[in-house]
């Protein structure tokens, strides 16, 4: 059966999109000149997937990530680059100011640590911006162990990010063990590398880019109750 759920938080749990876009204006509004319209935020979403997935390819660094996916999208509209990074600090700290859950999703995580399934959070967001949006969000309250990337020394989908939350958490068989996410190259690569059950958070319907074996693959957080109770 499974004993413990391994969540990711951004885009999985917490709808990341308009959180993205409250923090880019709001840091717009005290770092940069001039108006960001939505073709401007639509095209750093995209900006800045290409630089999370290069992370999780190990082709860059999470520092890297954080100030590059800003310096080239400023040079594409001729803003300072050298803003990249004090807009970058303004940003992390407006992203804990909203909390959007997907439906079901925080009554879902309530309903499992009733059930007494051990969860904990997994993930490669920022300690400044995690710390303040689970708070927030009352999540770390529910959760019984949260793991960031940047503290546990490692990114998802390494293998090595997994062995820390594995040995921290007690001993569990990996056959016990699930995660849940929207990432194909974090959470569901992470998972198979890690030796775990898989399930993919795909609520758009998207098509599967990259190899990775998802187990299971759901639309709405709630099919996770179902799901565990398949073993």
């Amino acid at each position: 059966m499974i004993k413990v759920i391994l969540w990711d938080i951004d885009g999985t749990l917490l709808d990341f999109r308009p959180v993205e876009r409250h923090a880019l204006l709001s840091s717009f509004e005290k770092i940069c000149p001039g108006d960001c319209t939505d073709a401007m935020l639509e095209d750093y979403s995209a900006i800045n997937r290409k630089y999370w997935e290069a992370l999780e390819r190990k082709e860059i660094t999470k520092a890297e990530v954080l100030v590059q996916r800003f310096e080239e999208f400023f040079g594409k509209y001729g803003i300072d680059t050298a803003l990249a990074k004090p807009f970058n600090a303004e940003y992390q700290v407006r992203l804990g100011d909203e909390v959007h859950f997907f439906p079901k999703a925080k009554e879902t995580v309530e309903a499992l640590k009733q059930a007494g399934i051990r969860q904990y959070a997994v993930t490669n967001g920022t300690k400044v911006a995690q710390d303040i949006k689970l708070k927030r969000s009352g999540l770390d309250q529910l959760f019984d162990g949260i793991y960031i990337s940047e503290v546990a020394g490692y990114d998802k989908p390494d293998k090595r990010f997994f062995q820390k939350v594995f040995q921290e958490i007690g001993n569990y068989d990996k056959g016990e063990i699930i995660i849940v996410g929207d990432s194909l190259t974090g959470d569901m690569r992470g998972g198979n590398n890690a030796g775990i059950h898989t399930c993919w958070f795909n609520p758009q319907g998207l098509e599967k880019h990259v190899t990775v074996v998802t187990e299971h693959e759901i639309k709405s957080i709630d099919e996770v109750l179902s799901v565990i109770q398949k073993y």
